[in-house]
């Protein structure tokens, strides 16, 4: 596997963001975007399967390397929208394509179906729509999520003694992960702390939502959608079993492929990545 990227820190208007760069600085524009709770790493083997692209693999606020949004801050799904479009603003990308893993091909829907003309592709990986809530439920899960906010202060992050017992508590994590993608995984996501190591995430991100988009919220942001898109469902992912998503993709003019794996199909192995890769090369343009 190569590894084969420059480490950069994007000094944005409000925030300041870490990612991996691939490729030539002249290649096409790409924008790569990971799930909840991962980091960049989460395409250290996809990136560089992909040659010819100017892939800047980000690491979200309060993940990785980034920082975390400010004190009363919070983490909701569309302002991370604003985080892509001022990296795009950054690097002089009028136009720009998205290669987003589930909760990144979430970000990645929203922004596009927002902003159809700043997009140019949307390559998504076991991702399409966040979750969502209806109107009867939204006090309840207000009520839900201060009390959760309340209850954090008086809650600590878990520390590992050694770095191999994160790495498995990783692998039984959400979107349970192969040994290899959650080392290296993990290689970005810890710190070292006295008595061993912790993940470098920020807390707030296991909030629960204090308020979420309808499910025709959702939908009318996929509808929304003008730019090309290709989704790359896994067989053992978390969109396969949903009749909802089915009946949705029947009746929208986008490409579906489904492979074998689980949710990081694109991480866990080189035969996965290999085979997603293989999926998006001649629909991202490369060479």
């Amino acid at each position: 596997m190569s590894l084969n990227f420059e480490e950069v820190r994007l000094s944005l208007p409000h925030t300041e963001l870490a990612a991996h760069l691939y490729g030539p600085e002249n290649g096409v524009p790409v924008i790569a975007l990971h799930g909840w709770l991962d980091n960049a790493a989460s395409f250290a083997r996809l990136a560089p399967k992909l040659p010819g692209l100017r892939i800047v693999a980000l690491d979200f606020a309060g993940h990785g390397h980034s920082d975390h949004r400010p004190p009363g801050g919070s983490y909701a799904i569309w302002d991370y929208t604003h985080d892509v479009l001022q990296v795009a603003e950054q690097f002089g990308w009028q136009r720009f394509s998205l290669l987003g893993h589930s909760m990144g091909a979430i970000v990645s829907v929203l922004l596009a179906g927002a902003m159809p003309e700043r997009v140019e592709r949307l390559a998504l990986i076991d991702g399409l729509m966040p979750y969502t809530g209806e109107p009867d439920t939204a006090p309840q899960k207000l009520g839900e999520a201060l009390r959760a906010h309340l209850a954090l202060a008086g809650k600590s992050k878990p520390v590992y003694a050694e770095f191999d017992r994160a790495v498995q508590a990783r692998m039984r994590g959400v979107g349970a992960v192969s040994r290899e993608a959650a080392e290296l995984l993990a290689q970005r996501g810890l710190m070292p702390v006295p008595g061993g190591y912790t993940w470098r995430t920020d807390s707030r991100l296991t909030l629960p939502s204090p308020l979420r988009l309808t499910r025709a919220h959702a939908e009318a942001f996929v509808q929304a959608l003008q730019c090309p898109v290709k989704l790359v469902m896994a067989e053992q992912g978390m969109l396969h079993a949903q009749p909802s998503i089915a009946a949705l993709l029947e009746g929208l003019p986008m490409e579906v492929a489904t492979l074998p794996g689980g949710h990081h199909l694109h991480l866990d192995d080189e035969a996965g990545a290999e085979l997603v890769a293989d999926c998006f090369k001649a629909f991202l343009g490369v060479p």
